[in-house]
């Protein structure tokens, strides 16, 4: 079976790094270059040993990895960048016919549309979160709004380094829409993003969300349903970013011979949808 390659956007990046490194555990997969805009234009121009002039290499810009490794006809991209790079990779994707898993987050609405339609020329899976156990928590997590029902207030917290740029995280989005979802509500309307001052008390169905930024930590989810006379709190904790590269991954590997289609986690992961 030939081999597949994979080229990795934000290469340079904490998750951009974790796939590299992961690539090498996949005997059916290949590194074919990574893309970054903080490699110099000396380190991109340069292999970095002689037999790697043809793999590994280094590029400026998606467009310009994708216009030399043209002649690869089997690869894929994986790309954990910024929202506003993401948006120009999937269009480029679309140019060169290569399917794309974006794992970049804080998009809007507006974004996640024009990705929808670039679906429609090219396989996609974007996710805010790669992992199993998030996308199996949000099945949990909108069991748990249906059977605790109205009674019980739904507040989430996350946590993430201090370098991580959006707030909320992407998988806090998510864990709110799988509740907003079960709850039949705007998540736009009742979603409160931290509170300060005199806010009035808590309003029927409203949904808080708090973002922590500090040290190094990788992603802490925790949402909580809480009623009169008990809370419970549902969480997950990330203690490396390498199940987030291994997520990419797969998604990779499950794209291929995939009809042009807006997939997620959960298709590639063949879980239940609640919608």
């Amino acid at each position: 079976m030939e081999k597949k390659g994979i080229i990795v956007c934000g290469c340079k990046g904490r998750m951009g790094s974790a796939v590299r490194t992961i690539l090498e555990d996949y005997d059916n997969l290949y590194f074919i270059g990574g893309v970054d805009s903080n490699y110099s234009g000396t380190e991109a121009a340069q292999a970095e040993t002689e037999a790697e002039k043809n793999t590994h290499r280094k590029f400026l810009s998606l467009k310009e990895a994708l216009h030399s490794t043209a002649g690869i006809k089997n690869k894929a991209i994986i790309d954990f960048t910024s929202k506003g790079a993401s948006l120009i990779h999937a269009e480029e994707a679309v140019l060169y016919n290569v399917p794309i898993v974006i794992g970049s987050t804080g998009f809007s609405e507006n974004d996640l549309t024009v990705i929808k339609g670039y679906g429609r020329h090219i396989p996609i899976v974007l996710s805010g979160n790669m992992s199993l156990g998030i996308n199996v928590l949000l099945n949990i997590v909108y069991e748990a709004s249906k059977y605790l029902g109205s009674s019980y207030d739904c507040e989430i917290i996350e946590m993430h380094h201090n370098k991580k740029k959006d707030s909320p995280s992407g998988t806090a989005k998510m864990l709110a829409g799988a509740v907003a979802r079960q709850k039949n509500i705007d998540i736009g309307e009742k979603a409160v993003y931290g509170r300060c001052g005199d806010v009035g008390e808590r309003e029927k169905d409203e949904i808080g969300i708090l973002s922590v930024r500090a040290g190094d930590i990788i992603g802490e989810h925790k949402v909580i349903f809480a009623g009169n006379e008990e809370v419970i709190e549902i969480s997950h904790k990330a203690v490396s970013r390498n199940n987030f590269a291994r997520g990419a991954i797969k998604a990779a590997v499950w794209l291929s011979g995939k009809n042009n289609g807006y997939y997620d986690m959960r298709d590639v992961l063949g879980l239940n949808k609640y919608e």
